[in-house]
This record gives C-alpha cells, sequence and structure tokens, in this order.
C-alpha cells in the first residue's frame, strides 16, 4: 500500500483518497497502489461502494506527473500507459459502485479516473479538461473510450482535438457528471448517495452494473438474454431469498452478498 491512496472504511463504503501533494498527480507509486487496492476491495464481501476524492480543497487530481515523460523513453512512457490502463481498468469493473468527488480540478488523467466511475459528483468550482494533446500526449487511461460514451462525439473532440476546459455547470449540462454541488459538498453528497447502495441487493448491484456496461457494445438482443439468465441466477443467491423475504415481512434486508 500507498501513502498516496489512503483508504477508510465507512460502514460499507470504501473512501479513497487521491493523496499526491500538491496536486494529487498520479505515478508509478500511485498507480500501483490504486489497481491492488481495488483488488483488496473486490475480496471483502463487506463493501458495497466506492468513494473516491482528492486530498485538500483545490485538486481532484492534475492527471500524470508529466515529469515522468520529460526524457522522452518511450519504454517508460509504455510502462506508466499500462499502469494507467490496469488501474483505471480495475477500477471500472469494481463490482460494486463507484462514485467520483470531485473537489476542485480534474485534469487529464484526474478526469480519466473520475470516467472510470460509474457515477460523478462535481463541486461548483471543478474544472475538467483533457488536455494531453497540448503537450505531445494523449488520454491513454480510457479518456477517448469513455468520454464519447458518456457526452457524445461532438463534446468528446471539443475536449480531447481542442483541448477545451470546461465547467462543472457544462459538465452536468452534457452528461460529464451527475450532479452539481456547493464548494466542499462533494464528499458529502457522494456518501449520502452511497449510503443508498447499502439498501440494494449487491448480489443484484453487481449484475445490474455488468449488464449496463455491456450494453456499450454487446447488440441489445443480446444483453436481453442476458437480463434473463442473469435474473435466474440470482435465484442461486442467499440475497434473493432475503429480498423477497425481507419485502414480504415489511422489514430491512440483511445482505450477504452471497
Amino acid at each position: 500500500m500507498s501513502q498516496k491512496i489512503q483508504l477508510e472504511m465507512r460502514d460499507h463504503t470504501a473512501l479513497l483518497t487521491i493523496a499526491n501533494p500538491p496536486a494529487n498527480t498520479w505515478d508509478r507509486e500511485s498507480l500501483a497502489a490504486l489497481e491492488q487496492t481495488i483488488g483488496q476491495l473486490n475480496d471483502h464481501p463487506d463493501v458495497y461502494a466506492l468513494v473516491i476524492t482528492g486530498e485538500g480543497e483545490k485538486f481532484f487530481s492534475a492527471g500524470a506527473d508529466l515529469k515522468q515523460f520529460a526524457d522522452g523513453d518511450k519504454q517508460g512512457a509504455q510502462e506508466i500507459a499500462a499502469l494507467f490502463g490496469r488501474a483505471f481498468e480495475a477500477l471500472s469493473h469494481f463490482r460494486g459502485v463507484s462514485i467520483a468527488a470531485i473537489n476542485g480540478y480534474a485534469m487529464g488523467g484526474g478526469l480519466e479516473c473520475a470516467l472510470a466511475c460509474d457515477i460523478r459528483i462535481a463541486e461548483e468550482q471543478a474544472q475538467m479538461a483533457l488536455p494531453e494533446a497540448k503537450v505531445g500526449l494523449l488520454p491513454c487511461a480510457g479518456g477517448t473510450q469513455n468520454l464519447p460514451w458518456l457526452v457524445g462525439e461532438g463534446w468528446a473532440k471539443r475536449m480531447i482535438l481542442c483541448g477545451e476546459r470546461i465547467s462543472a455547470q457544462k459538465a452536468e449540462k452534457i452528461g460529464l457528471v451527475e450532479e452539481v454541488v456547493g464548494r466542499g459538498e462533494s464528499l458529502k453528497a457522494a456518501l449520502k448517495l452511497a449510503a443508498l447502495v447499502d439498501q440494494q441487493s449487491p448480489s443484484s448491484v453487481s449484475r445490474c452494473k455488468r449488464l449496463v456496461m455491456n450494453a456499450r457494445q454487446a447488440p441489445q438482443a443480446a444483453g436481453w438474454a442476458a437480463e434473463r439468465e442473469l435474473f435466474a441466477e440470482l435465484f442461486d443467491t442467499q440475497d434473493q431469498k432475503e429480498g423477497v423475504n425481507a419485502f414480504l415481512e415489511k422489514r430491512s434486508a440483511t445482505w450477504q452478498n452471497a
């Protein structure tokens, strides 16, 4: 584990804080730590949701530490790109619900981290961009793939090809974030949303998330078939029995994530 990725448990929610001042940039150490941490959280059945935010009041994350690329070493760049890919793919495949609490600037790899989450909540002063082309690079951690899915090709091209930086309000308007809150309120809002996840069957949530993610690429007919298959699969779980009987008995369900 690394001090650059801090982990705190709050009931069934894991809170991850990017802590690499002054701008919470990503480097080899923090990327490896993120991948490792997600793997550990996936192995803990009591973890239903994940909230990720940045340390301090100014930055969610400013992205990659550009000092890593100053020497023009191609092999080193490939290694770092692979670390970015593994870390953010692990985040996107977290079996529970992931929520980005964007508490400030989310630039480059910082925004790609948020894009890898299921839901994004931004503070009113937050700014977002994928400015890699301005420094002779390109988004290599899912930016060119995830952004068009959320905001459409036109806005993705404006942000990536033109380097346009957008405000939290514009991000909400185009569908990049789901909610804008006041300064200092993103973590509270994200944890409140994560608390709603606690009421959901984690066995159901993980399968629902898989279906939604697969809808990006699978034919609709295949998605319909998968829905029916995973619906029936839930009847092999304890959570299905608990959920239905808790409703009929007018009590809160006690989930086992099994």
